[in-house]
């Protein structure tokens, strides 16, 4: 990477960033936001960034991490005027947490077990030092955000708990338990209480979250996936009943299915 020009594009960056928040000639729109209303647009970008790489649009994914990078140092900014902390801080303390965090990089020894699972082991004990000195909870699950999305937060929560040893023996024991949810499920249906219902869907969904991670799948990512291809297949199937002059609305589902399968054989 070329120092000139990434020291350029951050100036140029932060230059921006000063004329939308100057007093007098600034946006009053960006003025008047705070880090916390802040904060939902940088959810927003960020999902938009990485909806751009799942996609592979390399020129999408450039030009969203920059949108996303610029809503972070807008609230950097916002920080800045409350005399807390600035840009600059935020990015030397993550430089030292990282290198903290990589001692087999920044800290060489001989004889250093560098394997995947000591490194991860490594990795862990030190962030439950760096929650230990914040005075923070030190529990297997305190480090996962609540506010993750739901399928990622199920599958950090089953990460960390197999780590303590809290999980199914094999696939096999997660297998059924996916199978006993499943009943519990129709169960729960046919009682018709919509409470008791949500309540077992979602273990459902829990326990086939963790079926995932075993198999080495990430359920969000493969949901997301899933959502990807629904909605070009359907696309797809609007498209062609256009073409035929047919009012897909008012088809039936067996005309409909014959269109979905004529798409799915296109693929």
């Amino acid at each position: 990477m070329e120092v000139n020009k990434l020291t350029q594009a951050i100036l140029a960056m932060n230059d921006v960033i000063e004329k939308i928040l100057a007093e007098d000639s600034g946006c009053p729109w960006d003025k008047e936001q705070t880090p916390l209303t802040l904060s939902e647009y940088s959810i927003e970008e960020l999902f938009e960034f990485v909806d751009a790489v799942r996609k592979n649009n390399i020129a999408d994914a450039c030009d969203e991490m920059g949108d996303l990078i610029f809503g972070i140092m807008l609230i950097a900014h916002k920080y800045s005027q409350q005399n807390a902390f600035d840009f600059a801080d935020a990015l030397l303390k993550s430089v030292e947490k990282m290198q903290r965090r990589h001692p087999h990089v920044f800290a060489k020894k001989e004889n250093q077990d560098t394997s995947k699972e000591a490194l991860h082991e490594t990795w862990e004990k030190i962030k439950n030092q760096e929650k230990a000195e914040k005075g923070g909870s030190d529990g297997a699950l305190a480090s996962i955000p609540s506010a993750l999305p739901a399928l990622t937060r199920a599958y950090r929560i089953h990460a960390k708990a197999a780590k303590t040893g809290f999980t199914w023996d094999d696939d096999e024991d997660a297998e059924k338990q996916v199978e006993a949810e499943w009943l519990e499920l129709l169960d729960a249906k046919a009682e018709g209480d919509p409470a008791h219902i949500e309540h077992e869907l979602g273990d459902m969904i829990f326990s086939l979250v963790e079926l995932g991670r075993r198999m080495g799948v990430k359920a969000n990512i493969a949901a997301d996936l899933t959502c990807n291809r629904f909605v070009a297949r359907f696309e797809a199937m609007e498209a062609l009943a256009r073409e035929r002059n047919l009012d897909f609305e008012n088809m039936s589902l067996d005309d409909k299915d014959e269109l979905w399968n004529e798409v799915k054989e296109k693929e």
